[in-house]
């Protein structure tokens, strides 16, 4: 994850999660609204403490897909298809707990992502969770092969630049945009071992090329887009540069804007990231050699 609200604490091998924020030490409870929990009602080291692995995506349904899937995978005891809804409080997000995996939805959009995440990380580091890796699980346009799975090296802005502009009190702050290397080496690793489909380390870019209102011509998008795969641009997202994705190409934006591949290709190409991941965590946890 790029380090934009996370920081970590003591050794390689056994790192804290902290926030940025000391004046959360100074409140006598932190509410997570969003996530319908807090410090005082919940003992969120009882209930989060184990977690290891954290994968968020946008779609509610997804998510609950991907809880499924994870919990099929690592062989948990109970049934698959009664995971509980952690956030059914609230009609924001979703959260679902696996074993050691949580998986989030946030929405769509920067706005929404932000203030997930902002909440996720407080809940972590309040459960006093170790080592977590966190994972976006989504899907994207792409300047290659529909199908592929791009895993983000660095989120990219409009302007190809490795970066997160945001006005804070009137001031704009710059945040890096580069993520774990060691992860994504290590990702790409584990999906070539699976070698079911295409995946490859690239930039993923924050923006759109269509909409209801377009001031560019044919020709300076497919220039633009030149111009963004010279820069190592691979897939192109909305929330890229608040949080990089493990995403999967629906199209090939130099044939065309619109997604026209069948409903049944769609769904197995949103499932590609997801098995990418489940391989990743279960090498971790030594489930396969």
């Amino acid at each position: 994850m790029a380090p934009i609200l996370l920081n970590c604490t003591g050794n390689e091998h056994n790192q804290l999660v902290q926030v940025r924020n000391p004046y959360l030490d100074t409140m006598e409870e932190d509410i997570l609204y969003h996530l319908s929990l807090c410090t005082k009602t919940h003992n969120l080291p009882e209930m989060f403490g184990d977690i290891e692995f954290v994968c968020v995506g946008g779609s509610s349904n997804r998510m609950k897909a991907f809880a499924q899937f994870i919990h099929q995978e690592l062989k948990l005891p109970e049934n698959p298809e009664e995971v509980k809804d952690i956030c059914e409080g609230t009609d924001r997000y979703c959260m679902y707990k696996v074993g050691p995996v949580l998986s989030i939805s946030h929405g769509m959009g920067v706005p929404s992502i932000s203030i997930m995440l902002h909440e996720l990380i407080k809940l972590l580091h309040q459960a006093q969770c170790h080592n977590v890796v966190l994972f976006r699980l989504g899907t994207s346009g792409g300047v290659l092969a529909p199908g592929t799975v791009v895993i983000t090296d660095k989120a990219v802005d409009y302007c190809f630049r490795p970066q997160f502009e945001q006005v804070v009190l009137g001031k704009i702050i710059t945040r890096s945009t580069q993520l774990d290397e060691g992860v994504s080496n290590e990702l790409l690793q584990r999906s070539s071992e699976l070698k079911k489909f295409p995946s490859i380390i690239g930039n993923t870019m924050q923006g759109r090329l269509d909409g209801a209102i377009c001031s560019f011509s044919h020709e300076e998008k497919l220039e633009y887009l030149r111009k963004a795969y010279d820069a190592g641009v691979r897939n192109i997202e909305m929330e890229s540069t608040v949080f990089a994705v493990i995403g999967v190409a629906l199209l090939n934006r130099y044939e065309g804007d619109q997604i026209t591949s069948p409903h049944d290709v769609l769904v197995e190409y949103q499932q590609r990231p997801q098995i990418r991941v489940a391989h990743f965590i279960k090498k971790r946890l030594a489930h396969i050699i």
